[in-house]
């Protein structure tokens, strides 16, 4: 077993934390996953209007970025004619903002504009029962891209372009979560563990005076554990590991089948989450620079012939330090 722990405490975090409080667990679905809260519960705290809190600003942002509702924010600017300008609301602002800035700095394997090519592979609203031909993923990826989307971040509008079909699957569950631990945050509730669909995020402390402890997804038992100290940090994981080769190449449009879980560790759920994507696009080599340049801490797991190959990130190696044992997982 081996344990990452962040270098510092959170010195803020002991102004709100009370010993020998009880945690209370809330959980629900959304965005064809489910979701799930453990929180630090003060005296008063109420069970029913927080869980109705987190049901609202879930669908809040469902109604905005679903890939899945014809009638969300998301689908009517790819049913737009070309040319529409599309005025962009806070969440799907701030998440289209970063979007574009990250794949920018990803040269590419990061793109929110190839709603096409992930429609086409069959990993959009509609089933496809056949592989894509190269002739159907050219024609995709001339109709996507970010580069062909005019952005004017001032006033907080995107232009559709003609045919192209946002997709923001690689990044909007990572905001959901990171909105979650701020609608707590709002309603008091400082010492939390929040996740979506093995997105998660740690804020604070558990009443024994612990950190969140959580396990890395590791699909490979020729790989040690790895156990995360989640205290004000956030971990997300992309690969092909439960749900196949669904991640796809924007570079490409082809399926990606290398990375089997790539996991990066951020003090935002959002970037953590798009970081994921984007790193277990690169082929190993690239990766690693990648986010050795972004000093990012990242646990990949990739597949090298019928090998399976680890790779810690220098960031993450100054986190951790093995040990023989370790607090159970919560």
């Amino acid at each position: 077993m081996r344990l990452a722990v962040p270098l510092e405490i959170d010195a803020a975090s002991f102004a709100t934390w009370r010993q020998g409080l009880p945690v209370v667990e809330l959980d629900g679905e959304t965005m064809g996953t489910t979701w799930r809260v453990k929180v630090t519960a003060s005296p008063g705290f109420g069970r029913a209007a927080v869980t109705r809190a987190i049901e609202a600003r879930l669908e809040t942002i469902l109604a905005q970025m679903s890939h899945w509702r014809e009638d969300s924010l998301l689908g009517r600017f790819n049913r737009a004619a070309p040319g529409t300008w599309l005025t962009l609301p806070p969440d799907f602002a701030l998440v289209i903002d970063t979007a574009l800035d990250l794949a920018e700095r990803s040269g590419g394997a990061f793109d929110p504009a190839i709603g096409a090519l992930v429609n086409l592979w069959g990993h959009g609203p509609v089933s496809v029962d056949r592989p894509a031909e190269q002739e159907e993923i050219a024609q995709a990826r001339a109709l996507s891209g970010f580069h062909r989307l005019a952005h004017d971040r001032a006033a907080g509008r995107l232009r559709q372009p003609g045919g192209l079909h946002l997709d923001l699957s690689g990044i909007a569950k990572g905001h959901a979560v990171d909105a979650l631990v701020g609608l707590l945050a709002d309603m008091g509730c400082h010492h939390v563990l929040v996740e979506i669909g093995g997105e998660l995020v740690g804020r604070g402390l558990r009443p024994d005076g612990d950190p969140w402890w959580v396990d890395l997804e590791t699909p490979s038992r020729d790989v040690a554990p790895l156990r995360v100290a989640l205290h004000q940090l956030a971990v997300a994981t992309s690969g092909d590991y439960v749900r196949g080769h669904h991640t796809i190449d924007p570079r490409s449009g082809e399926p990606v089948r290398h990375a089997m879980a790539v996991s990066v560790i951020h003090p935002s759920a959002m970037l953590a989450d798009a970081w994921a994507t984007a790193l277990s696009v690169h082929e190993p080599a690239a990766m690693r620079r990648l986010a050795t340049r972004e000093q990012l801490a990242v646990r990949a797991l990739t597949r090298d012939g019928d090998e399976v190959a680890e790779w810690i990130s220098p960031t993450l190696a100054s986190l951790i330090e093995p040990i023989a044992q370790a607090e159970p997982a919560v």
